[in-house]
């Protein structure tokens, strides 16, 4: 699969209990590692933005818009943080997630591409034009 897509691509980082097993100085020498990894994907104008997230946050809801703690996912599955990527095709972007040094850890990399508008609304595009057709 090796389409283009100007929007980018997003690499998701699931897993928090990945540094559980790990002694400080590990723990240390992974994280250097990881820096290393983006710095050198910003410096070659692949990686865009980048952030790990803070574990605690809020999940809106439902018609009445109620606000909980949250996330509550499993921590194998919960989102850690994200890199936004600028580079030619997914084949790229796989092959940079799989350079990611967290996999070893149980880390997993999720890699989509970024859709250059909501599906719903070119669906609903896609259906006025065919009602006034």
């Amino acid at each position: 699969m090796n389409t283009q897509n100007q929007n980018g691509y997003m690499l998701l980082f699931r897993g928090n209990d990945w540094t559980k097993s790990l002694s400080p100085e590990e723990k240390q020498k992974v994280t250097d590692q990881w820096m290393a990894w983006f710095r050198r994907l910003t410096d070659e104008g692949k990686a865009i933005a980048g952030n790990p997230l803070e574990p605690a946050g809020k999940i809106i809801s439902g018609k009445n818009r109620v606000v909980s703690d949250g996330p509550f996912a499993e921590s194998k599955e919960a989102i850690g943080g994200y890199f936004l990527l600028d580079v030619a095709s997914f084949d790229d972007a796989v092959a940079i997630a799989r350079e990611c040094p967290g996999l070893p850890f149980g880390v997993q990399v999720e890699v989509r591409p970024v859709a250059a508008e909501c599906p719903l609304a070119s669906e609903l595009k896609t259906e006025v034009q065919l009602a006034n057709a």
